[in-house]
């Protein structure tokens, strides 16, 4: 939470842009395919960051928290493109704690960009935005509604798929950050047998979201999240698997660069309100916080505008 909120507001003109941006829990899938290609499969949750831009006669843009810099690069970006004052003050609030798998730099970018053209009153081709944000570290497919598979690296949609099932992730923090960029250099040490059931599991769970299959989901999530152990390992990749089978989730859903990992649960499953419970209490045994997120639930088609 950023302090003096209140008093910062206040020195602003009535004017301003707002924007906002989802963020994922993880990756329903994350690999390499047979041609090399990294690429992910997006899980949009209710969780979001905020932003509020006001224009500023200077040519610097001022940005709080301060930590925010790919935001801010952004902004600038945007507004140089668009051959727009180059000032402006960009304040940021976010439900997403930053380094652990849930695309939070992603969605302070996608908000920011969404601000600004609300203050300009500018529609921003999402091709523009990906050709922006590529020029700053590779980034998650949030900008489009519902899943989708995007090449993360490449900051380029691979194909929409569908809209997101209604679900509920229990999810716990094992500690840490992840930087995206430093996590993206890393050598993927997938073999060809490996990188073929990638592109199996894709058209599996492209098969599950178009049919509503949220066991086929699951199952696929869980898979995922196993052959990333030998990549980005979980220390408690055992244990949620385990509790995940006791009270009957859908399957294992893991950050592959972050540091969440959970279970994910159907919303329409008559038992959802017992799993959570008795899933956050064996959880908890483990000695952690268990934090619940619910899947951003879409009724419209892809997008192409932020």
């Amino acid at each position: 939470m950023i302090a003096n909120n209140k008093k910062l507001d206040m020195l602003y003109k009535p004017k301003r842009g707002v924007g906002k941006a989802n963020g994922t829990f993880g990756e329903l899938l994350q690999g390499v395919l047979s041609d090399d290609s990294d690429f992910l499969v997006t899980l949009p949750i209710e969780s979001y960051s905020y932003c509020y831009f006001y224009a500023r006669d200077t040519d610097s843009i001022r940005i709080l928290p301060m930590s925010k810099k790919k935001s801010a690069i952004l902004a600038s970006k945007i507004l140089s493109f668009y051959k727009l004052p180059s000032g402006g003050d960009i304040l940021i609030k976010s439900e997403l704690e930053e380094g652990k798998g849930l695309a939070s730099s992603t969605a302070d970018m996608i908000a920011t960009a969404r601000a600004i053209g609300n203050y300009y009153n500018l529609s921003i081709p999402v091709d523009v935005l990906e050709r922006l944000i590529r020029e700053i570290e590779p980034t998650d497919g949030i900008m489009y509604d519902g899943i989708v598979s995007y090449y993360h690296k490449e900051v380029k949609l691979m194909k929409y798929i569908g809209e997101c099932p209604p679900m509920t992730i229990l999810g716990i923090d094992e500690g840490g950050e992840v930087e995206t960029i430093e996590f993206n250099k890393k050598a993927k040490p997938f073999n060809k047998e490996e990188k073929k059931e990638y592109e199996n599991l894709l058209s599996k769970i492209t098969s599950g979201i178009l049919n509503n299959d949220m066991t086929l989901i699951g199952e696929v999530a869980s898979r995922s999240a196993l052959i990333n152990q030998s990549l980005h390992p979980k220390t408690t990749f055992e244990d949620i698997k385990r509790i995940n089978s006791a009270i009957n989730g859908l399957g294992v859903i893991t950050a592959h660069s972050g540091t969440y990992i959970g279970i994910l649960l159907s919303q329409l499953d008559t038992q959802h309100d017992w799993k959570v419970k008795q899933g956050e209490y064996e959880l908890k045994k483990l000695g952690y916080d268990v934090r619940l997120f619910n899947t951003k639930v879409q009724h419209i088609k892809e997008k192409f505008h932020v």
